[in-house]
Order: structure tokens, then C-alpha cells, then sequence
């Protein structure tokens, strides 16, 4: 059968994947010149119609030659079929394929890309198919999360793998589902929670946070290269941070002044390897800006994350059997802290390499659910 009447029609109740059509010209030209599209995908800048009647041209082409396939995506409960977006399979041979998906700005924040690219990778798996793959650039949280949700494992960064609308190299994050995995998320995706006492305010970070953000003046050895955001570093760092809660391996705080949420540092409970809701020990990190110091900030932040690292799923925290912090011997400010939440030193080394690569002594502690 020749386009339209190839494309299979997909739908789950919810959302439905159909051809593409005429129609949808009006609503793509609008989704191609939204500013989220233009930021994440390689859309044609200056997109007009006739771009789109091109692009059309293209997709019943592919279909009529067993090329990439294309879907427009509607809204089941919309009696117009209005256009919300597209989602294409590329299949790459030997039973692999690649994904890619966009909304029209009023098909966003309604959970039908999540059901789009089920049912596509539901297609793709019952017509033969081993391995669905999803590409991105890094930092697009919003395709991120389609794919989590559905089931697909972060794999990598790329560095340097794909090129943006602008035609840069940029880096790519690279995940994929298999034919037998199940379409649900591996990992749960971490969201603070907000925790308050004594003047602190524990609470996700946020993009605004970069105009708190100061230069560190901790010792080299302190600290690794990076861990803490400044002017300069901001993007990537807080990249850095939403990346390793949407898999589910930290729970990263912003410590914020109570009265004015004016950002003074931050506290973190991570593990090394699997996830927190796998591990039952994890370590507790935190570090204050210079302006911050001496108010207690510190202890009163990190008594608000031991606290939840050790209460009980139940109790909305994490369960947590054991907490393990290190630092270096003469960080007595941490030591300090440590000290002060119940925390003992159970190991000292007196050669270990430093977050700067130095050699020199360093403390191990650890506190017990009571």
C-alpha cells in the first residue's frame, strides 16, 4: 500500500500516531518556531510553510520506501485530530533503531510523548525488532524524561557526537531499551524534598541560583575541581547535578537562607555505584559559600540530611542503615561538624590522594541509624 494508507495506526487509548496530513502544515510551521524546538532540535531556523509541505513530501517518501518512519501524534479525546507532534523511528538494521520525538507546545506537559514512544517501541519490538537507541543533546531534561519514564537505561555521554541546530558538535546523552526490558523506569528520579530548622532551608536548586553563586576559597585538596558551582562553571555543574538525581544516584539540597532563599551552599547524600534506593550506605557531602561561614550553616544543613538520609521510606526518607564522609585531616571545620552529628572517625590514612591530585593525610567517618 502506498502513504497514507502503509503507516500502521497506533494508539492506546489515550494518544494516537497517524500520518501526517495537509492539515498539520499550519500547526508544524508553529512547533518548528517555538523557542524549545529551536533551543533542542535541528529544525530548520526560519521555518516556513512550504518547508513543511516539503518535509511531508519527505515523510510519505520514506514510508513508500521503507526509509525512516513518521508519525504525527493526536490526542485521542480531540474530535478535531488536531497535530500535537511527531515521533520518528530510523531503523538502523540487524533489528536496531533510533528514536526521535517533539511536541507542539499544547501537546507538553500532558504525558503523551511518554505513551507515544511506548507505543512506538511497542510497534518496533512486535514487528521484530531487538534494540530501540535515543540520542539527545546533553542537557535536554525534557526528552530525557520521555525516555526515562519509558523504560530506556542512560548508558553514556558522547563527547562531541551530534551536531545542534546551529550545526556545533555538542555532546550527546545516549540511552537504549531492548526488546525484553521492561517499559518502566529503572531508576526512581530523585526530587528533593524541602527540609527546614534553625534559620536553613534545604530545597532543589535552581537555574536562578547563579546569582548567589561565589568563588571558592577552599584548599585545593579540600574539595575536587568542580564540586562547587561559581560564575563561571554554573551550567555545567548544575548539568552535573539534575544528571546524577534523574538517575537516581544523589540527592543534591541547596542550602537556602530561611528568610530571604538567597542560595549559601550545598548538601548532597550520594552513593559510588548502583542507586540510593538499592544501597543501604551512602556518603554525605556539603560545603557553604565563604559568606556563609560562620553561622552554623554547615551543621545545621547537614543535621537536615542525616536526619532524612536515616528516616524510613515511610517517613518520606531514605532508609538508610549507614552515612560515610571523608576529608582531609586538617579540615576542622568539617571535622568539627562531623563530630557534632554523632559522626566517628574510623580510619585514617596518612598518604591519600587528594581531590588535586596531592598525596596527604585524610580521615574516614561514619554514623549508624540509631
Amino acid at each position: 500500500m502506498a502513504f497514507p494508507d502503509c503507516v500502521p495506526v497506533l494508539t492506546d487509548g489515550v494518544v494516537r500516531l497517524r500520518p501526517h496530513a495537509e492539515p498539520d502544515i499550519e500547526r508544524i510551521v508553529e512547533q518548528c518556531r517555538d523557542p524549545m524546538s529551536l533551543r533542542w532540535t535541528q529544525v530548520p531556523r526560519n521555518y516556513t510553510a512550504a518547508m513543511a509541505k516539503e518535509w511531508l513530501t519527505g515523510i510519505a517518501a520514506d514510508w513508500d520506501s521503507d526509509g525512516d518512519r513518521l508519525w504525527a501524534i493526536e490526542a485521542v479525546d480531540d474530535a478535531d485530530g488536531r497535530f500535537l507532534g511527531s515521533i520518528d523511528l530510523r531503523p538502523r538494521g540487524a533489528g536496531r533503531a533510533e528514536v526521535g520525538y517533539g511536541l507542539h507546545p499544547e501537546g507538553r506537559g500532558r504525558g503523551l510523548m511518554r505513551r507515544a514512544l511506548a507505543l512506538l517501541c511497542q510497534h518496533w519490538f512486535d514487528t521484530g525488532g531487538i534494540r530501540m537507541d535515543w540520542y539527545s543533546e546533553a542537557g535536554n531534561f525534557a526528552s530525557w524524561a520521555v525516555a526515562q519514564r519509558a523504560g530506556f537505561e542512560f548508558i553514556a555521554k558522547l563527547p562531541e557526537h551530534i551536531a545542534n541546530g546551529e550545526g556545533q558538535l555538542v555532546d550527546t546523552w545516549f540511552a537504549s531499551i531492548g526488546r525484553d526490558d521492561a517499559a518502566e523506569p529503572r531508576t526512581a528520579w530523585v526530587t528533593p524534598p524541602v527540609l527546614a530548622g534553625d534559620g536553613v532551608r534545604l530545597r532543589p536548586w535552581r537555574d536562578s541560583d547563579v546569582e548567589a553563586a561565589e568563588e571558592t576559597d577552599h584548599p585545593a585538596h579540600f574539595v575536587p575541581a568542580g564540586a562547587i558551582p561559581s560564575p563561571d562553571n554554573w551550567d555545567a555543574w548544575l548539568g552535573r547535578r539534575r544528571l546524577v538525581m534523574s538517575r537516581g544516584t544523589s540527592i543534591n539540597w541547596c542550602i537556602a537562607d530561611a528568610v530571604t532563599d538567597r542560595a549559601l551552599g550545598e548538601v548532597l547524600v550520594f552513593v559510588h555505584g548502583g542507586t540510593l534506593a538499592e544501597q543501604d550506605t551512602a556518603e554525605l557531602g556539603y560545603y557553604v559559600y565563604p559568606s556563609a561561614r560562620g553561622r552554623g550553616v554547615a551543621g545545621t544543613a547537614a543535621r537536615l540530611a542525616v536526619e532524612h538520609a536515616f528516616a524510613s521510606p515511610d517517613q518520606g526518607g531514605l532508609g538508610l542503615r549507614r552515612l560515610l564522609a571523608e576529608t582531609a585531616a586538617d579540615n576542622t571545620a568539617s571535622t568539627r561538624v562531623l563530630t557534632t552529628l554523632g559522626f566517628t572517625r574510623w580510619g585514617h590514612e596518612k598518604g591519600a590522594v587528594a581531590p588535586d591530585g596531592s598525596i596527604g593525610p585524610a580521615d574516614h567517618w561514619e554514623r549508624y541509624a540509631s
